[in-house]
């Protein structure tokens, strides 16, 4: 069973690529020959699988994002270059840099959002706050993204799922719900302005721990 994600969005990684071919799926072995990198990026719905594809004879380009085809071009001349596609269910850009290092030597590097995807997730974990915890026999990510929304909002598997947001003594509480348990997110003043508003989740009167940044 894979991994759950809820977003909840109120008013991240090293961009060089990753070699793991125990971890990918069967069409790698079976279709990716030219294979020369893999990322995986952490967005509000979840971690994506980005593969690309370069045949340095060919100029065969081909990007996969969670083992679906974006983007496929073969026998192109020129052998450097870049590749933008879209990646998540909010469609943040994407671009594959393809850069030559030496002789026949070629360096890919992965940007999200105009950003190298270090530079994109050191900025990210700075207006996010992410928990993993274990519900009904599902792992379930819940994320929390600071934004200029009025409401929060939020989605389970891609689907758009509305926060209750209300004030309480000591903050705000954005309540909502998992199947059959009630959550909610409890936001309150750290009293430090290095700190900020320090959130807490609760699921069935639980606290959750946060995953480390």
């Amino acid at each position: 069973m894979g991994l759950q994600t809820v977003l909840l969005t109120m008013a991240s990684g090293d961009d060089s690529p990753i070699f793991d071919d125990d971890e990918s799926p069967l069409y790698n072995l079976e279709k990716m020959t030219d294979l020369v990198a893999v990322w995986d990026v952490a967005l509000s719905d979840g971690v994506h699988k980005i593969e690309f594809e370069h045949g340095t004879t060919s100029g065969k380009r081909v990007v996969y994002v969670d083992g679906k085809e974006e983007i496929r071009k073969e026998w192109m001349f020129k052998l450097v270059g870049k590749e933008t596609f879209c990646v998540g269910a909010a469609k943040t850009k994407a671009t594959i840099n393809i850069d030559a290092v030496s002789g026949f030597a070629y360096e890919y590097t992965l940007e999200i959002d105009g950003k190298s995807l270090k530079k994109y997730m050191e900025n990210r974990s700075k207006t996010t706050n992410t928990w993993v915890l274990h519900l009904d026999g599902q792992d379930l990510r819940v994320v929390l993204e600071m934004g200029t929304h009025t409401e929060p909002l939020g989605f389970v598997c891609g689907v758009i799922m509305p926060g209750l947001g209300e004030f309480v003594d000591d903050g705000t509480e954005t309540h909502f719900s998992v199947g059959n348990h009630d959550c909610y997110i409890k936001a309150v003043s750290s009293g430090k302005r290095r700190e900020g508003i320090i959130h807490t989740l609760i699921v069935d009167n639980r606290e959750i721990p946060e995953l480390p940044q």
